[in-house]
């Protein structure tokens, strides 16, 4: 017999393995696979860092972007047109502090802890912040249905801009 205890752990086990899998998918620059994570509806969104807990139908986002919008800014990312990511800056990402919030159904909340390292041009920027996920459970593994990357900084520095995928 399996305790509950038990079944949040291994869920949360499940989870980390699917967040690992992200931050490597996005490290490598697979974006298009990085889409196919999502759900058809699934959205993408980094708050303001004045306002954190801001809702993004009345406040402007750094990012606020739905399936079709990321999917235009993945085209955008991989090809050559977006000069401050030609060549691709390297990332790497530290995530932890993995924690399911929530389940309902086949729906989980999932936040995060992470440090993203964005080195480009001899320059190592540190994007520090929370992660916030809606889960769909679909099979032995998830989908995002949204995914929020919360900023712990007070700006945006030195560029002012975020131009890759947090």
């Amino acid at each position: 017999m399996t305790s509950i205890a038990e079944n949040k752990q291994a869920l949360r086990l499940d989870v980390e393995e699917f967040l690992f899998q992200e931050a490597e998918v996005l490290a490598e620059w697979r974006l298009e696979e990085w889409l196919e994570l999502f759900t058809d509806t699934g959205s993408y969104y980094v708050p303001p860092t004045d306002i954190q807990e801001a809702d993004h139908r009345d406040t402007l986002f750094i990012i606020a972007d739905d399936k079709e919008r990321l999917k235009s800014r993945v085209k955008q990312l991989l090809g050559r047109f977006v000069h401050a990511e030609y060549p691709h800056s390297r990332t790497r990402r530290l995530i932890t502090n993995v924690r399911v919030r929530k389940v309902e159904g086949d729906t989980v909340w999932v936040t995060a802890n992470f440090v993203v390292y964005r080195i480009r041009l001899e320059l190592n920027d540190a994007y520090v912040g929370r992660y916030e996920y809606r889960l769909k459970r679909v099979g032995d593994t998830f989908k995002i249905d949204e995914r929020r990357a919360i900023l712990d900084l007070e700006a945006l520095r030195p560029h002012g801009k975020v131009s890759f995928i947090l």
